[in-house]
């Protein structure tokens, strides 16, 4: 993962880690149920974010060292991951 995207992903989820923290202090404190609901929300959006992050620059790293390899199972290889991320993430 390259030193930039390391930094941001890591800052985000940091800050996610406290809004699960925040959501638990929520439940421990009878809060309204579409208040947790909502903060739930949020924490799945930033996950999402963090996620695209991860993607783009494995993309951006990973997959282009395979196609610039030239080696032909590498590629395919790299590919069927994708795919299978791809697949996982549709579920």
């Amino acid at each position: 993962m390259q030193k930039d995207t390391k930094a941001s992903c890591q800052q985000r989820l940091s800050r996610i880690e406290g809004q699960v923290r925040g959501i638990s202090r929520m439940v421990d404190e009878d809060r309204y149920c579409i208040d947790i609901v909502t903060q739930i929300s949020a924490v799945r959006a930033a996950l999402k974010r963090v996620e695209e992050e991860v993607l783009k620059d494995h993309v951006g790293h990973c997959v282009e060292h395979a196609i610039a390899s030239g080696n032909k199972d590498e590629q395919r290889r790299k590919v069927a991951e994708l795919m299978d991320v791809f697949r996982k993430l549709q579920a």
